[in-house]
């Protein structure tokens, strides 16, 4: 399995042999250490745990060894991959903004100031709002994973990946990489 953890350093544009414009995200991704071989029979798990800028994240496989170093020389153009990472925070936002609702009613009526409104909070029976209710409140910064991107282009010398289109967060943002088995 290919994995490699990585930093997310801006969006840029490459061009193809054709001339047609390819929107990649350039994210920088190794030397990754491997600092710990999970087993087994000691933790009940097979894992690797690797390190990149004091950042330590664990990944499911035991073909590696306690100091050996991974690069983006795993990875080759072409390959296809999934990016996990913490997405941009958005702060507070209310329900038409963060559950794409559409608003109460139309504004005719005697409707006033209730445009941008949840609406009902539930029936009477339980006495409380149950759980998973759709109300306003944080959006943004959680871990979210966009799966099947490919990599345009591996740059070995600055430790780059260009993966085409967009990955999870803002800039510095750590990137865990995880090569599809296809």
């Amino acid at each position: 399995m290919k994995f490699i953890l990585g930093e997310k350093v801006c969006m840029s544009q490459i061009f193809d042999e054709k001339g047609n414009v390819i929107p990649v995200t350039l994210v920088e991704a190794g030397p990754c250490a491997v600092t710990q071989v999970r087993t087994k029979e000691k933790d009940g798990y097979d894992a690797l745990q690797i390190e990149y800028k004091k950042k330590k994240r664990e990944f499911a496989g035991t073909e590696h060894k306690v100091g050996d170093s991974i690069d983006v020389s795993v990875f080759q153009d072409g390959d296809k991959v999934k990016v996990s990472g913490i997405s941009k925070g958005k702060g507070f936002a209310g329900v038409v903004k963060k559950w794409k609702f559409k608003g109460r009613q139309s504004v005719t009526h005697g409707t006033k100031h209730e445009l941008r409104t949840p609406g009902s909070t539930g029936s009477s029976m339980p006495d409380r709002v149950r759980k998973g209710k759709k109300f306003a409140g944080r959006m943004g910064a959680e871990r979210v994973t966009v799966k099947n991107l490919k990599i345009a282009k591996v740059d070995k010398e600055k430790n780059l990946l260009m993966i085409k289109g967009a990955v999870p967060g803002h800039r510095g943002t750590l990137l865990e990489i995880r090569g599809l088995n296809v």
